[in-house]
């Protein structure tokens, strides 16, 4: 690993566990020697980084370099705990994942008393029906559709019909009990959404759908609020047939 991506992977864990924490405690997590965190750690604090302690006590951050200071009033920081955490709960392992580094590093530019307030937040999130667990690579969606690059998919639909689809993929809506992948289907020439759950299997296409991916989606919403709100099928715009 590079000495830059280790210093940021040591600042991220820095931010995260709860301090002090020592250099055993970092040196375990990245899998380096006690010696390498004591010299990157100097290395930090030349960079300007305001990290207190030293070995066998433990180190806390006081004053981060890599991130500007950020200030929220309380019910922002509320909210932004409520909605990273439902994204912890709802989303795959991936975005679940980003969802916390991404909480860590806003909460490592507040000040300490709004670090508390985040500490106990009042609103909370808990889900007792989760959607069903996507059991294919959501990052390959994610990136298709970042890429604006069509899929190929083979897909078992409601009526336990397989069939194979060239998509191009627009958005992943999270419903209550389903994960929806809404596309543009080349075969039936209009759009579509899929349980994510009922894709079988799935390979990049290698056909670029670039620069339209924006306006289907927003030809695709403009249409499903116009007819009502979307039912979780692999249907066409509501009260269309089903596929």
């Amino acid at each position: 690993m590079a000495k830059s991506d280790r210093l940021f992977r040591l600042l991220h864990l820095i931010r995260g566990l709860t301090p002090p924490v020592t250099a055993a405690r970092l040196a375990a997590a990245m899998e380096v020697s006690d010696r390498t965190i004591y010299r990157d750690i100097d290395a930090l604090r030349a960079a300007g980084a305001r990290i207190e302690g030293e070995s066998g006590l433990g180190y806390t951050m006081t004053e981060d370099i890599a991130l500007p200071p950020q200030t929220f009033t309380q019910i922002e920081i509320e909210a932004l705990t409520l909605g990273l955490s439902d994204v912890s709960q709802r989303a795959d392992a991936a975005l679940a994942d980003a969802a916390s580094a991404a909480l860590t590093k806003i909460l490592a530019t507040l000040p300490e008393r709004q670090q508390r307030q985040a500490a106990h937040a009042v609103n909370l999130v808990h889900r007792f029906n989760r959607a069903e667990t996507p059991t294919i690579d959501m990052n390959l969606l994610r990136e298709s559709m970042w890429a604006e690059e069509a899929l190929d998919i083979k897909y078992k639909d409601i009526k336990d019909s397989v069939t194979d689809r060239r998509l191009y993929p627009l958005a992943i809506s999270y419903h209550d009990r389903a994960v929806m992948l809404l596309a543009w289907c080349c075969v039936r020439r209009d759009f579509r959404m899929f349980h994510v759950t009922r894709i079988q299997s799935y390979a990049r296409a290698g056909e670029s759908f670039r620069p339209r991916r924006v306006a289907l989606l927003r030809d695709y919403l403009a249409a499903l609020y116009a007819r009502g709100q979307a039912r979780d099928c692999d249907t066409s715009i509501p009260r269309q047939p089903l596929d």
